[in-house]
This record gives structure tokens, C-alpha cells and sequence, in this order.
């Protein structure tokens, strides 16, 4: 591995080499990804019809809500790390900032890894397409844990050859990130290309055989405002939660933004319409064409390939042997643009002084954070031995309370605490869409069945944090063992 840069040299810099057109790519790739392809079955499951829709529809709205919460906070401060720099402000960067930041990328250590894991094992699940032997699992195992007040944590992992075959994929994408920036822009515009194509390719197909009859059959009692419908409704908008994520994924590489005051708002808002207009319409043609009854939500990573199935039904098996290939590429692209984002947020906390400072280190010729880029890889590829349900499930828990809600109500609190801050985006008719962002959290942590499974795992990751922290600031003598605080700095120092 190279080392640090040499003593008398100037630190190495990020590179601003990303313009508004490579921003978008990064994140569309890593919105789209493999999760509307692999998603369908398990969201239409969720629901129990077509009705699914909403999950997707009520997810655009609060994605977007969301969404003006990243553009105001990136434009403000646009800096590598995304949320890590945010959290540190919103709650003073030398007080609870400190804490709350530092347990942003505690979470993200498993999170992220959880994020690129399900894209990889989307891809396996393609690839099984082509040789169904791979999905077949060798070992299936359910391992359960109690713990005092917490209550039992429970998880099942299995080995198949696809497991392998997406450990194989985070090999790749590692491989391919461990260069310049500036070498990855062409990357991901050219990934991006194959995901658009392969989106508007399904559309025109399912519309072109488009059955009303099928796309709309719902089940009696399909829009009862029940339990099971609100519980179903939220369990639907997890999936569909998962689904539109990544729309902030530029705002880990501010540093390395072209204009970002004007770059990333732009890149945030732009990617999540379009990208809802492409899963709106694709949902509704691949509904249109498989009857909602034959979707079953793959046990143990099998049966994924439902975009496969599609095709086949319209135009024959090379059709289904070309959209697999194209639905893989799609996957691959979402766990490349995934590894570059996240990457760079354990570097900005290291480099800040709040994480393991093996993480600040860049490669010497390439200028890029490789421990963490290795780091993310090695624990992503151990996360390959879930099942993709439980690892989107855990994700998305983990990330909504550990991060989303504190930065969706922080928005609110940085308005009241820091009026001077220099805001060249503000969010559109403030404060409705963060408190709508937070009721949509909410609902979704919540009104789920099983729901307390994933949230004792989010616990387990808060305690463990908050210790590791406290442990470490009492050695370093840092707040809250600090004898008197400095005073706090101001935005972008």
C-alpha cells in the first residue's frame, strides 16, 4: 500500500473534477442500481397487488422532501463526508456535534456496507438467471443472540455459489475505484448510459403489450383502510424507501464538485424527478405485462429476476438473456458509484479528528482515501452472506435513526442556531418538507410487521457507538471530558 505523503511535502487535495452532468449520473447510478428490478416482487408481496403503487408514489414524495433537505445543506456546506460535516455543525462542532457526527459514520460502517451488499447480491440473483444451480444454498443457517433490555437479535445467513459471485462484484469495484477522480467521470456516464437504456428498453415493451386488465386486477378489499393495509403500506415504502436512495450521494464528494453551491442542489432535485418518472412507469408496464399473483418474494435470494420473466413473456428467451445482462450491468454500476460516495465519508471524519485516523490517509498518485475505500469493501462483501430482505430492511432502520431523522429535524435546528450561514439554496416552502420527511421516517420505522427485529439491531449499533466515542474523547480529552470547550468554529473551518 502507499504511504502518507513524505514529510516537506504538501498535503495531497481532493480534485474538483465533477460537473453537474457526471454529479446526476452518480446519482441516478446509484439510485436506480438493481433495486427496482429486484424489488417488484417483494413490494407487490408487501401489499398484496397492485395497489404497491403507492409505495412507490408516496416514496417519490417524501424522496423529494427529503431531497430539498440535502440540496440546502449541501449548497451550504459542500464538503467531502456529506452528512458527517452536517450533523457536526447543526449540533456544534466541539459539543453533541461531535458525538452525533462521529456516530453518523459509526453507522455507516454498517450501513454502507449494507447498501453496496444488496446491490451485489441483486446482481448474483441475475446471474442465477443464466445458471439457476448458483442460487442454490449449500448452508442456511438462523442464528439468534438475547441480550439484556435489548431482547433477542436474530439473523440468517447463507452460502451459495451467488454469494460468491457478489463478494466477486465488490472485488471489481473496488479494482476499478482505486484511481484519480477524474478517471472515474467517463466511468460513471458510461454506466449511466446502459442503466437509462435498459429502464427505457422495459417501458416501451410493457406498454407496447400493456394489459390494464392485469396491471389493475386489485384484490378485494385492496384500498381498506385496515392494519394490514397501513402495516403493508409500510413495509411497501421501506422497499420503495430503499429503492430511491442515493439521491444525496453527491454530497459525499463536495470537495471534488465543480461549482457546488449551484452543482449539487441541482444534481439532488434533478435526479430524483427523473428517476421517479422512470420507476412510476416501469412498475406500471412490468405490471402491466406479469400477472401481480405470479410474483413471489424470492426466499433466500432466489427468484429475483422478475425483469428476466418479463421479457421472456414478450419477446422470448434472448430477450430475457439480454435484459439479464443489462439489468446486471445496472447492478454493478450502483455498487461502483455506492463505494466512490461512501468512501470518502470515514476520510473527512478521520481527517476532522473524529474516527480512526488510518482512515484520513490518501493514495499518494491518486489522491483518493484507499483505507477507507478497502475498509468499505472487506465488510460489504462479509454482508454478502445475508438475504437480500434482511439486509434491505436493516439499512434502511439503521440509516433512518441514525441519521436521516437527526439531519431532517437539524436542518430546522441550523436554521434557528446559525441564521447567518450562508444559504445559496434554501429549501422550497421551509419547514413543511423536513417535517414531512420526518413523519415519513417515522411511519416507515414503525408500521411495519417485525419491525422491532431491525430496530434492536440499530440500538446495538447506537450503544456500541456512543461507547467507542466516550472511550475515546476521555483519552483524548475531548468533549464531553474536555475542561473547557473552544469555541466553536464557524461552517467550512
Amino acid at each position: 500500500m502507499p504511504p502518507a505523503s513524505q514529510p516537506g511535502q504538501s498535503p495531497p487535495h481532493l480534485i474538483r473534477g465533477v460537473g453537474l452532468g457526471s454529479a446526476t449520473a452518480l446519482n441516478m447510478i446509484d439510485m436506480i442500481g438493481v433495486g427496482p428490478f429486484i424489488t417488484v416482487p417483494l413490494i407487490v408481496s408487501a401489499m398484496g397487488g397492485p395497489q404497491a403503487m403507492l409505495g412507490w408514489i408516496l416514496g417519490a414524495i417524501f424522496a423529494m422532501c427529503d431531497g430539498l433537505v440535502w440540496a440546502e445543506l449541501g449548497a451550504a456546506m459542500p464538503q467531502s463526508g456529506g452528512s458527517y460535516g452536517y450533523l457536526r455543525e447543526i449540533y456544534g462542532p466541539n459539543r453533541l456535534g461531535r458525538l452525533i457526527s462521529f456516530l453518523f459514520v459509526w453507522q455507516l460502517s454498517f450501513s454502507a456496507p449494507l447498501s453496496i451488499a444488496s446491490g451485489s447480491i441483486g446482481l448474483a440473483g441475475y446471474t442465477s438467471y443464466f445458471w439457476p444451480g448458483l442460487e442454490e444454498p449449500h448452508l442456511a443457517r438462523d442464528w439468534s443472540l438475547p441480550l439484556p433490555l435489548l431482547g433477542s437479535l436474530h439473523l440468517h445467513w447463507l452460502v451459495s455459489e451467488a454469494t460468491f459471485v457478489a463478494i466477486g462484484m465488490v472485488a471489481l469495484a473496488t479494482v476499478l475505484l482505486y484511481r484519480k477522480i477524474t478517471s472515474i467521470g467517463w466511468i460513471s456516464k458510461l454506466l449511466l448510459a446502459g442503466v437509462i437504456g435498459t429502464m427505457l428498453w422495459i417501458i416501451v415493451a410493457g406498454f407496447s403489450h400493456f394489459d390494464a386488465s392485469l396491471a389493475f386486477s386489485f384484490p378485494p378489499g385492496a384500498f381498506t383502510l385496515s392494519r394490514n393495509f397501513f402495516l403493508g403500506l409500510g413495509s411497501a415504502m421501506l422497499i420503495a424507501t430503499y429503492d430511491y436512495w442515493g439521491y444525496y450521494n453527491i454530497t459525499f464528494l463536495g470537495d471534488e464538485v465543480k461549482e457546488p453551491a449551484k452543482t449539487i442542489p441541482r444534481a439532488i432535485l434533478l435526479s430524483i424527478f427523473l428517476v421517479a418518472c422512470l420507476y412510476v412507469l416501469m412498475n406500471i408496464s412490468i405490471l402491466g405485462v406479469v400477472p401481480w399473483r405470479e410474483m413471489q418474494a424470492g426466499q433466500d435470494n432466489r427468484g429475483l429476476y422478475v425483469v428476466s420473466i418479463f421479457m421472456r413473456k414478450i419477446y422470448g428467451p434472448w430477450a430475457a438473456n439480454l435484459a439479464t445482462g443489462l439489468v446486471m450491468w445496472t447492478a454493478f454500476a450502483s455498487v461502483f458509484s455506492l463505494m466512490l460516495g461512501y468512501s470518502r465519508v470515514p476520510y473527512a471524519a478521520a481527517l476532522d479528528g473524529n474516527y480512526f485516523k488510518a482512515f484520513a490517509r490518501l493514495h499518494v498518485e491518486g489522491r483518493f482515501p484507499y483505507v477507507s475505500l478497502l475498509a468499505l469493501a472487506a465488510v460489504a462483501a462479509l454482508f454478502c452472506f445475508l438475504s437480500l430482505a434482511d439486509v434491505i430492511a436493516g439499512l434502511v432502520v439503521i440509516r433512518i435513526m441514525l441519521q436521516f431523522l437527526l439531519q431532517a429535524i437539524g436542518l430546522i435546528v441550523l436554521r434557528i442556531r446559525r441564521p447567518d450561514l450562508p444559504r445559496p439554496f434554501r429549501m422550497w416552502l421551509y419547514p413543511l418538507p423536513a417535517l414531512a420527511a420526518s413523519v415519513g421516517f417515522l411511519f416507515v420505522l414503525i408500521s411495519r410487521a417485525n419491525s422491532l427485529s431491525q430496530i434492536r439491531y440499530a440500538l446495538l449499533i447506537l450503544i456500541s457507538g456512543v461507547a467507542i466515542y466516550l472511550a475515546r474523547a476521555w483519552r483524548h480529552g475531548e468533549w464531553p471530558f474536555a475542561k473547557h470547550i473552544p469555541a466553536e468554529r464557524v461552517a467550512g473551518n
